[in-house]
C-alpha cells in the first residue's frame, strides 16, 4: 500500500509517500481501507516532533479518518466487514490502509461523504465536548471564538448557533472571516486590524462574552480574557499561535471566571461512554441539517505535503483532507 511516511521528527519537506507493508487485523482493532484523511494542526506538531506526545519514528501520520471496514480482529463485535466508519488513532491515517482499534471507530450515516467524515470526529468532538460539557453554553449566551475559520473554529461556530448562542467570530483576514460568516456566525472580528478587546466589549454593550473558544493561545489570548464577562468561562483548546500565554491571575479574581482546559483526546478515554453520546449527538445534528462538515481543501495522496504545508504556514480555512 502507499502511505505518507515520517522517517524522523524534522522539516515537513522530509514527509515521504512511499510503500508500506498491509497492515493485518490483530485482537481489539480492525483494517479499514482508508478513503480520506482529515489533517489537524496536531498531526504537524507531530512531524516535528513538538507534540506533547511523541510517536517511535518511522510513523504514518493523521489522527483521523474514514473508510470501509476491511478486515475485523478477534474479540471485535461492535463492527461489521463493509461497515463504513469514521476513526481516530494516535497516527496511521495518511494510508492506503490503517490498522485501527476497534473502540475508536463509529459508524457514520449512509448520506454523508467519506470526505466530510474524515474530518469530523476530532474537530466536531472536541468544540462539542468544550462548549455542552466543560462550559456548559446555555442559549441566549455570547460565544467569542478564536482562530474561527480553523477546523475547530468553523466546527464551533456551527455548534454554537446549532446551541442557541450568539457567536462572534475572530479571525486574522476578511476571506478567514467571510467563510465564518457563512458558518453562521452573528458578528465577527478582524483582530490582525482591529483591538480585539475594545471591539469585545464594544459588540456586546461592555458586558464582556460568556464563554471564550481558543484554539490559537499566543498574544490574543490576554486580549480575549480580558473582553470576557462576569462568571465567564474561557476555554483552552490548544496553540496554534506557537506561543503559550501566560497569563495575569488578576484577571480571573477580577472578573470570577473560570480558565477551563479542553483536552478532548483524554476525555475520550476517560469517558468512552460520554464520548460515544457525544458523537451521537453530533450525528443527529449532522442529520437535522444544523452542521454542516465539509473539506474545504483536499489534495491527493501524492500532494500530502502541501496540506501539512498550509497548517504549518497557517494558510488553512476549514478543515484539509487527504483523499486515496
Amino acid at each position: 500500500m502507499r502511505a505518507l511516511m515520517c522517517e524522523k521528527f524534522g522539516p515537513i519537506e522530509d514527509l515521504k509517500i512511499t510503500d508500506a507493508p498491509e497492515p493485518k487485523a490483530t485482537p481489539g482493532h480492525v483494517v479499514i481501507d482508508v478513503k480520506a484523511a482529515g489533517l489537524n494542526f496536531p498531526d504537524v506538531l507531530c512531524v516535528q516532533g513538538l507534540y506533547q506526545i511523541k510517536p517511535e519514528t518511522p510513523f504514518v501520520p493523521g489522527q483521523e479518518g474514514a473508510g470501509v471496514v476491511t478486515e475485523i480482529g478477534d474479540g471485535v463485535d461492535n463492527l461489521n466487514v463493509g461497515d463504513r466508519v469514521a476513526f481516530v488513532g494516535f497516527n496511521g491515517a495518511v494510508a492506503e490502509k490503517a490498522l485501527v482499534q476497534a473502540a475508536t471507530v463509529t459508524r457514520i450515516p449512509d448520506n454523508m461523504p467519506f470526505e466530510a467524515a474524515a474530518g469530523f470526529t476530532l474537530v466536531y468532538a472536541t468544540s462539542y465536548y468544550a462548549l455542552a460539557r466543560r462550559a456548559k453554553l446555555k442559549p441566549g449566551e455570547t460565544l467569542l471564538v478564536l482562530g474561527a475559520a480553523g477546523g475547530v473554529g468553523l466546527a464551533t461556530v456551527e455548534l454554537g448557533k446549532a446551541m442557541g448562542a450568539r457567536v462572534i467570530a475572530a479571525a486574522s483576514t476578511a476571506e478567514k472571516l467571510a467563510v465564518a460568516r457563512e458558518a453562521g456566525a452573528d458578528e465577527i472580528i478582524n483582530y490582525a486590524e482591529e483591538d480585539l478587546k475594545s471591539r469585545i466589549k464594544e459588540l456586546t454593550g461592555g458586558n464582556g462574552v460568556d464563554v471564550i473558544y481558543d484554539p490559537v493561545g499566543g498574544d490574543y489570548a490576554e486580549q480575549a480574557l480580558r473582553g470576557i464577562g462576569w462568571e465567564g468561562r474561557y476555554l483552552v483548546i490548544g496553540f496554534a499561535a506557537g506561543d503559550i500565554p501566560k497569563i495575569p491571575l488578576n484577571l480571573v479574581l477580577l472578573k470570577g471566571c473560570q480558565i477551563v482546559g479542553v483536552f478532548w483526546g483524554a476525555y475520550s478515554m476517560r469517558s468512552p461512554g460520554d464520548n460515544l453520546e457525544d458523537l451521537s449527538a453530533l450525528y443527529g445534528l449532522y442529520n437535522e441539517g444544523k452542521i454542516n462538515p465539509r473539506a474545504n481543501v483536499s489534495y491527493p495522496l501524492a500532494d500530502a505535503k502541501r496540506g501539512f504545508e498550509d497548517l504549518a504556514a497557517r494558510r488553512a480555512i476549514g478543515k484539509i483532507v487527504i483523499t486515496m
